[in-house]
């Protein structure tokens, strides 16, 4: 163990009085009645002290001893501790120090209890070396309280090596803990570095008896294990043998359990404290709603709303942000209606009560607008926010694009003294990453002047997130070199970075990486590896990574799900999700829309009918705008347009553009021009300039060849300024990303690229192969028009692939538009010709190519 030498103990200095330098009329002793009158007074001040004290008249109090100061008088100790007490129990640490000076003044000798309540002042107020010089100077006046004070001030002021070591110190000096000493040094070891010597004091502390001493040692425990090691499970051994609890104990364990993740247990935790008869607090209250929300149980959030309102706990702020962050998390439909009739009703407003409705309004999705429109009420009123709040409003900033109100933003938390703290810095990082500016990104990262695991973690997820993987993985290597413990998210950001872009090579490495790391068994990573291999085209992978989890989640199950279905192998998605449900995992909404897409990538009507209706019926699922567009896609893709349009004037809420999207998409594939033109009438209500509805809408008349109509969409287009999102196909060779356009030349193997295409040509047109010319858009000729097919992009990708790679391993292309049919066709002959396979990406789904067949089985 290590010691600590103290230094020799010292006295305080004793001030010195100031003499009355006013010479007396006479220099003769007061008489005896002027010195029964100064008494009586001195007396009469005392009292009116004391009795200012005991009717909680702090100041009135510190108005007397002013006077008694001013009069050349003092009280006794007794009196300027009850002072001291007062100070500190009403947080006037101001007052305090007061006191303190008065006291130097009085020349009186100071008692043990006066210090002690001295170093607790300085404790409270963070001021620890004032604590410290107190208690050295208290020499032989040391007893156990000035021990357990210094030590919880140490623990207070997070300074757990110093409150370890004086609590060594005592022992050495012969005293032993009481049950105060054990708490202040119990906190100190709540934490991963000190848990283990925790656990060393935990062994004293059994053996002492001073266990059940006091409600506050087995809070401190229960902090110490969960904190620590979180160790839930001797954390409740403790609870469970605790004599005495209270409402603290309970709300401890309860808001540990929400904070860490265990939200049913502590919702069930709740529940038991109540049937043994405790009545939540605030913080109960706050901690058990909050668990609601990120479970998303809105029905058992709605019954602790209807009790706080009859508790009158509803009044505390705390309790209202929880409220209105359940309502926000817990809305099916994005609404955020019942989240601003709690904070609307809320009797004061303060910054964490507009932090959380702001909040709200940027995690809901589609009310980014709202939540800046909220945050300029906000700082036109009284409320200033704080770092939270700039963090969230740079968040809506960056889900709009906007970067001019994102940099005003940042600007004023600039002048409010806020732009330094990281998670404002980390939120500008995104902001600009999202909004496409990396260089300012890159500046924004570089400023920060603290940087932390989180600051490296966001600047790595934005250059993954922009595709540039070489520099996402040059800060992930700094990061090591700072001697910083990556962390799951780390890793999950790079994995996400190479599913993007199809990058497979790099996904490989960074696997390699996590199971050296030692991260194989987290489940997050292990979800994020499973999203990585179905999103590169390796589905087996996918599979092989879910077949090897020891645990997994409705994340785990739902990605599996999501990968089967967008790999078009329906019963393997259908049968996954089955083993879900025999496996007592609940389905969220994420899991029906990937069920429903699967019914929908191979035409199950029937099927797709039974989970949509089931999901409300089964789970409790509000069917939302997504799992209506699925169903459109399903009724779009076979054919049964107007039973579709039915449907669709028959959901609950009016079609957004989304559903109505889908629908059009289906009318070009079938055909039908009347009812695509008044999907596309519906859209362009809703939104003139939306230009994916322009561009279906001409694709469906240039599929007709009607060209004056094509023309004139064209040109409405071009008076509004829209333009259509350039088709791009990219493939990864050698861990580079080779990326192409249409009728791409600029690649530095662009010769061998068209000689491949040529030769391609020649030899599938042998096999029978026939260009189909309804695919090119434009008004040119046949033969032109098959010039036109042979420079689509995911062509020229996957030529490319041909010439550069192992024909042992299958060619991996990726589009970030539907897949041309004519390339779709191509491609079966191109697996023959060449004996590859071919796995195609494209917005919607995958497509894997071999002898001459397709997965989708041409239902696409």
């Amino acid at each position: 163990m290590i010691s600590l030498s103290l230094p020799s103990p010292a006295k305080l200095p004793v001030p010195r009085v100031k003499p009355n330098n006013q010479p007396s009329r006479q220099n003769l002793p007061p008489s005896s009645t002027s010195v029964n009158h100064r008494k009586s007074r001195f007396h009469s001040l005392e009292d009116r002290l004391v009795r200012h004290l005991d009717a909680g008249h702090l100041r009135k109090a510190m108005s007397t001893l002013d006077i008694m100061s001013q009069e050349g008088t003092h009280p006794d100790l007794i009196s300027y501790s009850l002072l001291l007490k007062s100070c500190i129990r009403s947080n006037n640490f101001q007052l305090g120090k007061l006191v303190h000076d008065y006291l130097t003044q009085s020349g009186l000798e100071l008692d043990s209890v006066i210090l002690n309540s001295l170093i607790s002042l300085y404790s409270k107020c963070g001021e620890w070396d004032k604590a410290n010089f107190v208690f050295e100077c208290m020499g032989d006046k040391r007893d156990l309280v000035s021990w357990s004070a210094l030590i919880s001030c140490y623990s207070n002021n997070r300074m757990e090596f110093e409150a370890i070591n004086t609590y060594i110190d005592m022992l050495n000096y012969g005293f032993y803990p009481n049950e105060y000493c054990y708490t202040a040094v119990i906190r100190a070891c709540s934490n991963k570095d000190n848990v283990s010597l925790g656990e060393i004091i935990f062994g004293s502390l059994m053996k002492s008896g001073y266990f059940n001493s006091h409600v506050c040692v087995g809070c401190a425990l229960i902090d110490m294990f969960v904190k620590g090691s979180g160790d839930f499970d001797s954390a409740y051994k403790v609870f469970d043998k605790m004599n005495e609890k209270n409402i603290v104990t309970w709300t401890l364990l309860i808001s540990r359990l929400q904070q860490f993740g265990y939200s049913r247990d502590a919702i069930n935790l709740f529940i038991t404290m109540v049937l043994s008869g405790y009545s939540p607090d605030r913080y109960t209250m706050s901690g058990v709603v909050s668990a609601c929300a990120e479970l998303g149980l809105l029905s058992a959030g709605q019954q602790l709303h209807s009790w706080a309102i009859k508790s009158g706990l509803v009044l505390d702020v705390c309790v209202g942000c929880s409220l209105v962050d359940m309502y926000a998390k817990c809305t099916m439909d994005g609404s955020m209606g019942d989240s601003r009739k709690v904070f609307d009703r809320m009797s004061d407003h303060n910054v964490m009560s507009w932090t959380a409705i702001i909040t709200g309004y940027v995690q809901s999705g589609e009310c980014d607008k709202e939540a800046i429109e909220l945050f300029l009420v906000m700082i036109e009123g009284q409320v200033k926010p704080n770092h939270f709040t700039f963090s969230g409003i740079l968040k809506a900033c960056a889900n709009l694009f906007d970067l001019c109100m994102g940099e005003q933003v940042y600007a004023y938390a600039v002048k409010l003294g806020l732009a330094s703290v990281n998670c404002v810095g980390n939120s500008l990082i995104s902001m600009y990453a999202r909004c496409g500016n990396m260089e300012n990104a890159r500046k924004a990262f570089n400023i920060l002047f603290d940087k932390n695991l989180i600051s490296y973690n966001t600047i790595v997820n934005a250059y993954a997130n922009s595709l540039n993987s070489e520099e996402a993985f040059k800060f992930f290597n700094e990061i090591e070199d700072t001697g910083t413990q990556v962390d799951a998210f780390t890793f999950a950001s790079l994995l996400s970075g190479a599913s993007s872009i199809g990058a497979i090579g790099k996904g490989e490495q960074i696997h390699a990486l996590i199971l050296k790391s030692g991260f194989k068994s987290n489940l997050h990573i292990s979800n994020a590896l499973i999203s990585m291999y179905s999103r590169c085209g390796d589905i087996e992978a996918a599979f092989q990574v879910f077949s090897g989890m020891e645990d997994r989640n409705v994340v785990s199950w739902t990605s599996m799900v999501t990968g089967f279905a967008k790999h078009g192998f329906a019963a393997k998605a259908l049968e996954t999700f089955h083993n879900m449900l025999e496996a007592g995992v609940r389905p969220n909404e994420i899991t029906y829309i990937a069920v429903l897409s699967a019914c929908s990538h191979v035409g199950l009507i029937s099927e797709g009918w039974k989970h949509f209706k089931s999901m409300n019926v089964e789970h409790g699922i509000v069917p939302r705008m997504e799992h209506y567009a699925c169903m459109v896609d399903l009724l779009g893709r076979s054919g049964c347009l107007e039973e579709a349009m039915e449907f669709i004037n028959s959901m609950p809420f009016k079609a957004d553009a989304l559903v109505l999207r889908t629908f059009l998409g289906a009318c070009r594939v079938h055909g039908n021009i009347d009812l695509g033109k008044h999907a596309a009438k519906m859209i362009l209500a809703q939104d003139p300039n939306d230009p994916a509805a322009h561009i279906l809408l001409s694709n469906l008349y240039a599929s007709t060849g009607q060209w004056d109509e094509v023309a004139e969409i064209r040109k409405n287009m071009k008076e509004r300024n829209l333009t259509k999102e350039a088709g791009c196909s990219w493939i990864e060779v050698e861990n580079k990303v080779h990326k192409f356009y249409v009728g791409d030349t600029s690649h530095s193997q662009v010769v061998e690229i068209y000689d491949e295409l040529d030769q391609l040509a020649l030899e599938i047109k042998e096999l029978g192969y026939v260009p189909n010319t309804d695919f090119v858009l434009h008004d040119v000729e046949e033969e032109q028009k098959e010039q036109y097919l042979f420079q689509h992009s995911e062509k020229i990708a996957v030529a490319f692939g041909f010439i550069s790679t192992s024909k042992s391993k299958p060619i991996r292309v990726f589009k970030n538009l539907r897949v041309c049919g004519d390339c779709h066709t191509a491609f079966k002959y191109f697996s023959i010709a060449r004996g590859r396979e071919i796995v195609v990406r494209d917005s919607n789904r995958f497509h894997h190519f071999k002898d001459g067949k397709c997965s989708c089985n041409d239902y696409w």
